[in-house]
């Protein structure tokens, strides 16, 4: 008679990378590596950090070398580049890494709390989902620390996204997201954007291929340390990208 595999032993053979591009992120660093380790390690999952630092002039990558004699080169491993090439290649780049067969990305700035990523992962296993993701704008989501230009930037942002592109998520610019590896692969090979409109592309794409979609409210908080990297270009970048894929997708 021919073995059976159980739910359990399928369950201790995920493993999730969680890939972490940072610049400039020497004080926040510390305290998301912590908080990831305390909330995965009670979670019981199997995981892996890949901190990927382009070249941050700050000695962001010098404080990770430090977390990685702390916690172990299993939990936390080091995938530096030179210099700052993009969100999008930071993912191509750490995927190559990766030795999970789920990839959970996330910002390093204390935006994302890692007290979500156990809900994330609860959600995917009981509908098998392809990709999960954050949002800030469902009940039990929101944002703290926003002025109230930048709600209205980023909630107008969105309105105009799910009216033009229909994408059936609901926060389309949001970069706290867990998906299966291959499915991170395939859709990384469909997208043309590599800067912060990567994150809405994947999404598009996401949908246009059929895959499966879930979310999981969270709450958003603005970076306590260093500098947003959002500014007047990226908004420019995103209103080009929103016309392109309105007219390919």
């Amino acid at each position: 008679m021919a073995a059976t595999v159980s739910d359990s032993e399928i369950t201790k053979s995920d493993k999730y990378s969680i890939l972490l591009p940072t610049y400039n992120e020497r004080e926040n660093l510390p305290i998301i590596i912590w908080l990831i380790i305390k909330y995965l390690d009670n979670s019981g999952h199997d995981y892996e950090v890949i901190v990927i630092d382009d070249g941050s002039p700050d000695g962001t990558l010098e404080v990770a070398k430090q977390l990685q004699k702390l916690y172990g080169s299993d939990k936390i491993v080091l995938r530096p580049r030179e210099k700052k090439l993009g969100l999008g290649t930071a993912y191509i780049h750490g995927i190559k890494h990766a030795t999970g067969n789920f990839i959970i990305i996330m910002d390093a700035d204390l935006s994302h709390h890692p007290k979500f990523i156990p809900n994330f992962i609860e959600l995917q296993k009981k509908h098998d989902l392809d990709v999960v993701s954050g949002t800030r704008y469902k009940d039990g989501g929101g944002v703290y620390g926003w002025d109230f230009k930048r709600k209205l930037i980023s909630r107008g942002a969105n309105f105009i996204t799910q009216l033009l592109l229909r994408p059936g998520a609901s926060d389309l610019t949001g970069s706290f997201r867990l998906y299966k590896k291959d499915i991170l692969q395939k859709l990384i090979d469909s997208c043309v954007s590599k800067g912060y409109v990567f994150q809405m592309e994947m999404i598009i794409r996401a949908r246009q291929l059929e895959y499966t979609i879930g979310e999981v409210p969270i709450t958003f908080v603005d970076r306590v340390y260093g500098v947003s990297k959002l500014g007047g270009s990226e908004i420019i970048q995103f209103a080009k990208a929103l016309l392109y894929l309105f007219a390919t997708t």
